[in-house]
Parts: structure tokens; C-alpha cells; sequence
């Protein structure tokens, strides 16, 4: 009997600890996205309501794949008070450049990841990773939990937010500033007028520098990239500290499009469009002279691009390269005739061009095999002319002037006879 309840218990515990962990795997099911995802734990309510301030939502339930370090509730209440209110309140500024740093195009799973190693993020600059003694950081923060899968790619969770170092050295300057001894203060206006007017200069230039949309729109030849971009809602990405590079489709490239695409994308804005757009753009800035043949770098949109460098051509996918190293204050542009798409998008396109091939493709045939059969019906009239038409060439015509010939010399004869007669 003790035994019989000793393994009641047991089930019960088994069932009891089974029971507990539904939630868990219901919340981190891999048929959620990122977003969804992170709504579903419940420990990230912050995070979730900085990405819904920063409108960064619908690309982050985008196909990706992405990498996110997601910080906790914990860690976000780790910052001074301040610092995360000027962060909400400038939602398209600092707080999309801090959220941008969190995230890494594809998918980086744990097993991934090794001491020392750099990867780029969505907002441009790199995060560091180190490992050893059971330990895992990203830049400062320890990841505390790992390989969260989900539909669209992966979470990593962290305890602390991390922060871009053009930020964090931004503020360092300024306390730095805020510190320094009267002395030093005086010392430096006492630097030599050439090197003041160099530094003034320089930040002239800057200045007068325009970021990556309004040298697009000063161009005026990137008016229907304009368009997209403005009706995908990322005017104030592109506008964001970066550096990015974009490969710009001219108007051309896409006057270029199957007729009525233009239009089909305007009007999905926050679906094909974006990840097109996103596509275009290389976190970081990407000169020409860094190019190489084959080099690969991924895209804000989470797939890679290719390029081919060889005979005087530059390529980027299919598309060529016609201008390159247009500088502007947050990165670069390069020019490009045509519109690359995303693998998954490109093979949809070549299936529609194929099926509107096919029509054409079935005339060409049809022709083809009545040529034959028009060609067969020819043979066979002028095989039958010869039954309805008088000959008039040849021997058949030789023999019929003799008999002609023959005619009329008997006339005449006939003729001369008679005549001969009658004057007897």
C-alpha cells in the first residue's frame, strides 16, 4: 500500500512540474514572431513598449531572419531615470539608434558565437562577444538566456541594455567636457588660430552635409524611391545617426519593373515594399574601394547581398553599380540601375515574367507548326496548277508554233493556187 501511494506521488509531482511548464513553451512557441514573442514572456514589457514607440514594430515582425539581445524588465530599470525618458521621448532619434543595437541581421543561434567575435547590427555599428568560464557577454551585458527560436529568428536574452559607442562616447565627451580644469580650458584657447580654423571648417562641412533622404531627394533622379520609402515609414530611419549604405535604384530602374509593380508595392506598404527596401541597405559604410569580387554583406532586411567586381564592372546581385561613394552626413550612397530583390521575392518575380512569357512563347509555336502545314498546302496548289492552267513554256510550246508554221504555209499555197487558176 506504501508503495502504491510512494508512486501516486511521484505522477503527481511528475504532472504538477509538466503542468508548470506549459506557459513557458506556449509563450516561446516557434510559430510567433519576434515581437509576439517577446509580448508573450511577459518579462519584456519595456522593451515592447520602446519598439512600439519607435515604430519599429512591423519590421521587427518582418521575415528577417533577426537576432535580438532583448533586455529584461530588470535591465531597463537599471538606467537612470532620466536617461530612458529622453530615450521615449525622442523615439525616432536616440531610442531607435539604442534598439537598432540590439539587433543583428540573421540568425546567430548560441553555438554560433565564439570569443572575440564582432557582428554588425541593424543600427551600424558592432557588438562584441565574450566567452569563457561559463560565462556569455555581449559588449557588457551577460546573456543570461539563449536560443529563444521563434518564426522570423532568434532571441538572446540580456541583463543589461547596451548602448552604441558613438552614444556612449558622445556622453563621455561631455562629462569629460563638463570636468575639465579652468586650466586646460584656457590652454586650449590658446591653441594655434590655423588649427581653430581648420576644426571650424571641418565642422562647416558637416554640417552643411545632408543625411542619406535629403541628398536622395536634392538629386532628382530617386523620386520613386523617395516615394517608397516615405510610404514604408522609414524617412526617419534613414535619417538616423547610422552609418548605412544604400544602394539607390534610379528612376529608371524603376520605370523598368513589370508594369503596375510600382504601384502593387505602394500599396502594401509595411509588407513587400519595406523588405524590398530594407534590401537596399547595408548597415555600416560600405566604400567602393571596401568592395571586393564575391564579397557578401547583409542587408538591413536580413539577407545578403553579392558582389561581383571584374573587366571595369561592378554588380551588386544583377543590378550595376554606375555611381559610387555619394557621401552624405549618416553614410553613403552607391547608384545602381536596377532593382534588387530579396531570394525569395526575385524567384517570385522570374515565375510572373515566365508566365507572362508562356502566351507569347505558345504564339511562337502555333506559328511555327502552321508554317509547315501553309508551306504542305502551297506544294500541293502548285501540284494542281498544271491541271488548270495553260502551259506556256517549253517543248509543249515549240511544238505547237511549228504546227502553227505548218498552218499557215498551206494557206498560202492554197492561196497562190487559186490565184494562178484564175489568171489561166
Amino acid at each position: 500500500m506504501k508503495h502504491q501511494i510512494r508512486k501516486a506521488v511521484q505522477v503527481f509531482i511528475v504532472l504538477a512540474l509538466a503542468l508548470s511548464l506549459m506557459p513557458t513553451q506556449a509563450a516561446f512557441a516557434q510559430d510567433a514572431d519576434i515581437v509576439d514573442t517577446a509580448v508573450a514572456a511577459g518579462n519584456f514589457t519595456t522593451l515592447v513598449t520602446a519598439v512600439q514607440a519607435a515604430g519599429l514594430v512591423d519590421a521587427l515582425k518582418g521575415e528577417g531572419p533577426f537576432t535580438v539581445f532583448a533586455p529584461t524588465d530588470e535591465a531597463f530599470a537599471k538606467l537612470p531615470a532620466e536617461t530612458l525618458q529622453a530615450a521615449l521621448a525622442d523615439p525616432q532619434g536616440l531610442l531607435t539608434q539604442v534598439l537598432l543595437y540590439h539587433v543583428v541581421p540573421g540568425k546567430v543561434m548560441a553555438a554560433d558565437l565564439s570569443d572575440g567575435m564582432e557582428a554588425a547590427t541593424l543600427q551600424g555599428e558592432n557588438v562584441a562577444f565574450t566567452l569563457g568560464d561559463g560565462v556569455a557577454m555581449v559588449n557588457d551585458a551577460n546573456i543570461i538566456a539563449t536560443d529563444i527560436e521563434t518564426s522570423n529568428g532568434v532571441i538572446h536574452v540580456i541583463d543589461t541594455v547596451i548602448l552604441p559607442p558613438s552614444i556612449t562616447g558622445a556622453a563621455m565627451s561631455e562629462e569629460a567636457m563638463a570636468e575639465e580644469p579652468a586650466a586646460e580650458a584656457a590652454s586650449s584657447e590658446a591653441a594655434p588660430a590655423e588649427e581653430a580654423a581648420a576644426e571650424a571648417s571641418s565642422e562647416e562641412a558637416m554640417a552643411d552635409m545632408a543625411d542619406i533622404v535629403d541628398t536622395a531627394v536634392a538629386a532628382g533622379s530617386f523620386n520613386t524611391l523617395v516615394a517608397a520609402v516615405q510610404a514604408a515609414g522609414l524617412v526617419d530611419a534613414l535619417k538616423g545617426e547610422g552609418p548605412f549604405t544604400v544602394f539607390a535604384p534610379t528612376d529608371d530602374a524603376f520605370a523598368a519593373l513589370p508594369e503596375g509593380t510600382v504601384d502593387a508595392l505602394l500599396a502594401d506598404p509595411t509588407g513587400d515594399l519595406t523588405q524590398i527596401l530594407l534590401y537596399h541597405v547595408v548597415p555600416g559604410k560600405v566604400m567602393a574601394a571596401d568592395l571586393s569580387d564575391g564579397m557578401e554583406a547583409a542587408t538591413l532586411q536580413g539577407k545578403s547581398v553579392t558582389f561581383t567586381l571584374g573587366d571595369g564592372v561592378a554588380m551588386v546581385n544583377d543590378a550595376n553599380i554606375i555611381a559610387t561613394d555619394i557621401e552624405t552626413s549618416n553614410g553613403v550612397i552607391h547608384v545602381i540601375d536596377s532593382v534588387i530583390l530579396p531570394p525569395a521575392d526575385e524567384a517570385m518575380a522570374e515565375e510572373a515574367m515566365a508566365e507572362e512569357a508562356a502566351p507569347a512563347e505558345a504564339m511562337t509555336e502555333a506559328s511555327a507548326e502552321a508554317a509547315p502545314a501553309e508551306a504542305a498546302s502551297g506544294d500541293a496548289a502548285a501540284e494542281q496548277a498544271p491541271e488548270r492552267m495553260p502551259v506556256t513554256g517549253g517543248e509543249q510550246n515549240n511544238a505547237l508554233g511549228l504546227i502553227v508554221a505548218a498552218l499557215a504555209l498551206v494557206v498560202v499555197g492554197g492561196l497562190a493556187f487559186a490565184s494562178r487558176r484564175r489568171l489561166a
